[in-house]
């Protein structure tokens, strides 16, 4: 069985970032997965699950709500490993052009008095939340975007290498 794209990234190398996963063509239109990515995966800690449930609420309510963004957002969702998100946006942009608008998502959870949607009829385990682990993950990947602006790492997904027998058998180097 063929592997996913998504696991022809080479995990050891990995480091936080903004990343295009992969492009799907729909007909006449495309839509773009992204791979929002705060932790490096089985180097550090993953984020709490209740403060990455919280995460999901506020950010999805953020980018739903930015008038210019808002008619391109198709999901926003966490990563099962809890090292990141996934974005799915309309259409398809560079990994740099949502700096600014991740960045301004992200900032904007210091200053969330609440998690919008965490209430019963909203939500499917509204009491699993964390709202202050939520802000101190989000400040943390924050200042990590702010620090790395220029650095053009955090943009370029560290690709496996795929190695094709000549009878077609395929080899990864992680």
């Amino acid at each position: 069985m063929e592997l996913i794209q998504s696991f022809s990234v080479d995990h050891t190398r990995i480091v936080p970032g903004i990343f295009t996963s992969r492009v799907d063509r729909l007909g006449d239109y495309s839509v773009t997965t992204y791979d929002i990515r705060l932790k490096r995966p089985n180097r550090e800690p993953v984020i709490d699950v209740a403060a990455m449930h919280s995460l999901e609420h506020i950010i999805a309510t953020f980018l739903r709500n930015d008038p210019d963004w808002k008619d391109e957002v198709v999901y926003w969702g966490p990563m099962g490993c809890l090292t990141g998100f996934y974005l799915i946006l309309k259409g398809s942009r560079a990994s740099q052009e949502l700096f600014e608008l991740l960045l301004r998502a992200f900032k904007s959870v210091a200053d969330a008095q609440e998690v919008p949607g965490a209430a019963p009829v909203n939500c499917g385990n509204y009491l699993m939340h964390n709202l202050e682990m939520a802000k101190w993950y989000a400040g943390e990947f924050a200042a990590y975007l702010e620090e790395n602006a220029q650095n053009g790492e955090i943009f370029e997904y560290p690709k496996a290498q795929r190695l094709v027998t000549d009878d077609g058998q395929h080899f990864y180097d992680s």
